[in-house]
């Protein structure tokens, strides 16, 4: 049985607090010198940019502040274009695109209970 709109929910919040757990106190150069966290960074995303392709139309088009298409396409260089990724670039997107991502999961999770 494939996950639910609240299963997938549930792993894009897992998986940002798996980010910030990973960089927290840690450089850009930190973690691009270590193959692991640099991979678990890249799978963390990858996880968050898929789980979102998920989230209806309706509650993505009530959220402008997340840019749905280049989270979508961070998803797609994850996995065809492996080799363009750098470090910079994720951590660009952790910084700026994963705190208004959480707000906006958590504020669906929490409409989805009400229902």
């Amino acid at each position: 049985m494939p996950p639910s709109l609240g299963d997938r929910l549930l792993h894009i919040i897992d998986a940002i607090q798996r980010v910030q757990n990973l960089i927290a106190g840690k450089s850009e150069e930190e973690i691009a010198a270590s193959p692991t966290e640099r991979l678990a960074l890249e799978r963390l995303l990858e996880i968050i940019s898929e789980a979102s392709r998920w989230i209806p139309a309706d509650k993505k088009a009530k959220e402008t502040q997340i840019d749905w298409q280049s989270m979508a396409d961070l998803g797609n260089v994850l996995r065809h274009a492996y080799h363009l990724v750098n470090v910079g670039r994720m951590l660009s997107i952790v910084h700026a695109d994963l705190p208004p991502l959480k707000a906006f999961v958590q504020r669906v999770i929490d409409e989805e209970k009400k229902n």
